[in-house]
């Protein structure tokens, strides 16, 4: 019976790879639990319920522990045009009366901007980027 626990073993390390949830990897490492336990005893009973312990023991003792390295969803890196978002910046051009729309520089960046409560800006003034809409920056001071 050790060979069947084996066989079971390797279908979940394949499905694993196909797959790649990590979930499946675990159900092939109580077969081979299994397996080692059909080396001394032939219940299957026995078997049968080491497997599904092992299973729900390795999943639910590891399974968020990997999740906290794997699925790391508290530290997402914003990139390009929202990562200026919550960043400083200074006015290179005064904002248009008009339209109300003038330009700014963030680092090296130059970005069109407008006013998030409709305030003037001139040139050297200093402003928080505080969203993007399109392709313009929205500012406050």
């Amino acid at each position: 019976m050790w060979y069947i626990w084996l066989i079971a073993a390797g279908v979940f390390f394949i499905a694993e790879m196909i797959t790649v949830g990590f979930m499946i990897f675990w159900l092939g490492v109580a077969a081979v639990i299994a397996c080692i336990v059909s080396l001394f005893t032939s219940n299957l009973f026995i078997q049968m319920t080491v497997f599904v312990i092992a299973s729900c023991l390795l999943l639910l003792l590891t399974r968020p522990f990997v999740d906290k390295f794997v699925n790391d969803k508290e530290t997402k890196l914003t990139t390009n045009a929202y990562s200026i978002i919550g960043k400083e910046a200074i006015v290179t051009k005064s904002f248009d009366p008009a339209t109300k729309v003038g330009q700014i520089q963030v680092g090296s960046e130059k970005w069109t901007a407008t006013s998030k409560n409709n305030e003037e800006f001139v040139e050297g003034d200093k402003v928080k980027v505080e969203a993007i809409e399109g392709v313009k920056a929205i500012v406050s001071k």
